[in-house]
């Protein structure tokens, strides 16, 4: 068995499941039982006379024990209904695959190892073909390099994936996702490739690339949510030299057509607008601030019109207004508050007229 430190598999294994370190019965379910041999010593969990001890295993639980995947491979041959495995912080550096595939498996957790290259995790789905859930996540996989139709071979099943914190650098690599036929969740957040981009660029980028996910970094893709990131995807690459344009582009382009840019809209209130001032016979353009309030206008116009504010009554006219002028009655009231634009009009009159 491993002897890395002087510790076998088994006290390992003891050691991490012991009920002072690890109550295997809390709750719901079911936990490791080490019975001892009649001499005293921790029993050889891997004889074939007690594999019955472990033949109803669903979940089991490796993490930091730095087994060797020849303990890993002889242990499952034992757990016939194991779906659920867990082998993070083994510091795994390569994957030896087994003769022998387990069909059972549906969950794989190999977190925080040291995986890089895809022949590696490739061997994960030969040994694990029912896999609907694996997770590397803080991992080092540098990329995706498989053919289209072997990814969909090897992960048939494959429902779930984490990359989260892979050391992924193209965007070819998250087109390779689209090859898995199952896939609908993906965990794509800490990775080189988007680092570049805003928060909105990032997972609208991603989820226009990937037309099937409807789970991006555990928040639900909705359908409108999905037409804003196809529609922004097509933007975002209007102006991209067609070489460097990516086929998913021409896919979007035959779906909505070919959109402009969106417009840049100032939403920012006016904050001045030239009008005409109307007196009798007299015109006359002014810009006029459109913070002050009437009284302060009235003041404004009193050199123009040589009327005391008193006595001065104003109207305002919108030119595109299906109505006549509206009377400026309250002297406390803000002029933007009469929706003033450029080319409106503003009337005076004399109380006494």
């Amino acid at each position: 068995m491993d002897q890395p430190s002087g510790r076998s598999f088994m006290q390992v294994l003891c050691e991490k499941y012991s009920p002072e370190n690890f109550p295997y019965r809390r709750g719901p379910g079911m936990g490791v039982h080490v019975p001892a041999t009649p001499q005293g010593s921790p029993m050889k969990v891997l004889e074939r006379t007690c594999a019955g001890s472990f033949s109803g295993v669903r979940k089991l639980v490796l993490n930091n024990s730095k087994a060797s995947w020849e303990t890993v491979h002889t242990i499952l041959q034992e757990l016939p209904d194991l779906e659920e495995l867990f082998l993070c912080l083994n510091d795994y550096e390569t994957v030896s695959c087994s003769s022998i595939c387990c069909h059972s498996l549906k969950l794989l957790h190999i977190t925080d190892n040291n995986l890089q290259d895809w022949t590696e995790i490739r061997k994960l789905g030969v040994m694990f073909p029912s896999l609907d859930t694996l997770v590397l996540a803080n991992n080092h996989l540098n990329a995706i390099e498989e053919p289209d139709d072997s990814l969909a071979r090897l992960f048939p099943n494959l429902r779930s994936i984490s990359l989260h914190k892979s050391g992924l650098q193209s965007w070819e690599d998250i087109d390779k996702l689209n090859s898995f036929p199952k896939l609908e969740e993906v965990r794509l957040l800490g990775i080189p490739l988007l680092q570049p981009y805003t928060t909105e660029e990032r997972r609208k980028l991603v989820i226009a690339r990937l037309p099937s996910v409807s789970k991006l970094n555990g928040s639900v893709v909705t359908d409108g949510e999905r037409e804003d990131s196809e529609r922004f995807f097509i933007r975002y690459y209007v102006d991209v030299p067609q070489e460097e344009v990516p086929f998913r582009y021409h896919e979007l382009i035959t779906k909505y057509g070919k959109l402009e840019p969106l417009a840049e809209v100032d939403l920012r209130p006016q904050s001045s607008a030239k009008v005409e001032v109307h007196f009798n016979d007299q015109v006359e353009e002014m810009n006029i601030r459109l913070d002050q309030t009437v009284a302060e206008l009235k003041k404004q116009l009193r050199t123009l019109v040589q009327l005391p504010t008193s006595n001065m009554l104003l109207y305002h006219f919108d030119h595109e207004a299906p109505f006549g002028p509206e009377e400026m009655k309250y002297s406390s009231r803000a002029l933007h508050s009469f929706g003033i634009r450029d080319g409106d009009k503003i009337y005076v009159e004399s109380k006494t007229k």
